[in-house]
């Protein structure tokens, strides 16, 4: 069998080396670099399954080392840890933004070593079947479609990423690169007003695209987009799919059918600020959060993004849910919403 092999970029000589012996120990195949331009041919040359790098580092530091490798098409998706002396939240940002998995901090023990990397080779085979169950997800979107080989190539490109709760994905301004498809967990994306309200233009849930009408409408992303429950997705390049968009007609019009979805919900949003009580609108949220939540009896939500999807203050979404609590249309508790009469809401509403 086949042994796992391991690249260490580290320039202090003790610690490279000690770190080697307990890696060949745990019966790992080790490969040394003391420097970052020797790690980058060595990764090139071998594709180890995991690379420890430090960050200072003369010449090529590890950001150099990681930027460069993220490059290739042959090594970017190769789990990357850095190993560093101090760990600033700054760096630590930097890092994650290039595309590091991990950190480790100097002096660290055998079992966080060890840890680390089972850790990074067990993210990495979960990837692999995520492969497999976006590209299902993605049949219904692209069937008959002679651009799915094509999209399987852009998804295996890529990294399959995961967001804590209230992470931003993207902000509103920032440069619209990319279209995301969620593959577990939920998304929210809204807009501030000039007095400084925020406003929830969207909700999107699995096997649901967002991003997708700011790529269309410019060069920049049109709203923010931030996690509501801890989010696994993948990302589709703007390049990407301008190309498909060129060559395959059918591709194009399943996306021109999402846009118009996506222009009709709208539409109907700014009625019901326009004309629903606030009774009825509260309504309508809650029976649309609880459609997006079809395999559990209740969901989470905060008052705050209650107060944002509704176009309405906290203090009169706190009041209404009251009442609807004391009408036994809905149950409250711990931050968890339970819908007790589906029926009544849809009254309400209509």
């Amino acid at each position: 069998m086949e042994k796992t092999r391991l690249l260490i970029i580290e320039d202090n000589d003790d610690i490279r080396e000690s770190t080697s012996e307990i890696l060949q120990l745990a019966n790992y195949e080790v490969f040394q670099a003391s420097n970052g331009k020797q790690g980058v041919d060595l990764a090139i040359k071998h594709i180890p399954d995991v690379i420890l790098c430090d960050i200072m580092m003369p010449e090529l530091d590890g950001y150099g080392v990681l930027h460069l490798l993220s490059k290739r098409e042959d090594t970017a998706l190769i789990p990357f840890i850095f190993i560093t002396a101090k760990v600033d939240r700054v760096e630590v940002r930097k890092g994650i933004e290039m595309g590091a998995d991990d950190y480790l901090t100097k002096p660290f023990d055998d079992i966080e070593l060890l840890s680390a990397i089972e850790s990074r080779l067990k993210k990495k085979e979960r990837q692999k079947s995520l492969y497999s169950n976006i590209l299902t997800q993605m049949t219904n979107l692209f069937h008959g479609s002679h651009g799915l080989d094509e999209l399987k190539k852009a998804f295996d490109e890529r990294k399959v990423k995961s967001f804590k709760k209230k992470q931003i994905i993207y902000y509103e301004g920032d440069a619209a690169n990319a279209v995301y498809l969620i593959i577990s967990g939920s998304v929210k994306t809204t807009k501030m007003t000039e007095d400084g309200k925020e406003l929830m233009t969207g909700v999107y849930s699995p096997e649901e695209y967002f991003g997708l009408t700011s790529l269309f409408a410019g060069k920049e992303y049109k709203e923010t987009a931030q996690v509501l429950e801890d989010v696994t997705l993948c990302s589709v390049p703007r390049e990407v799919v301008d190309q498909l968009l060129h060559r395959y007609p059918d591709i194009a019009e399943k996306f021109i059918k999402i846009l118009a979805h996506h222009v009709i919900t709208h539409e109907e949003q700014l009625l019901q600020l326009a004309y629903f009580s606030v009774r009825k609108r509260m309504a309508e949220v809650l029976l649309k959060l609880h459609t997006k939540h079809p395999h559990t009896e209740n969901f989470e939500i905060s008052r705050e993004n209650l107060a944002s999807m509704a176009g309405m203050a906290i203090e009169t979404v706190s009041r209404i849910l009251s009442d609807f609590k004391e009408e036994n249309l809905i149950d409250r508790s711990a931050g968890k919403i339970t819908i007790l009469d589906v029926l009544r809401l849809q009254k309400l509403k209509n």
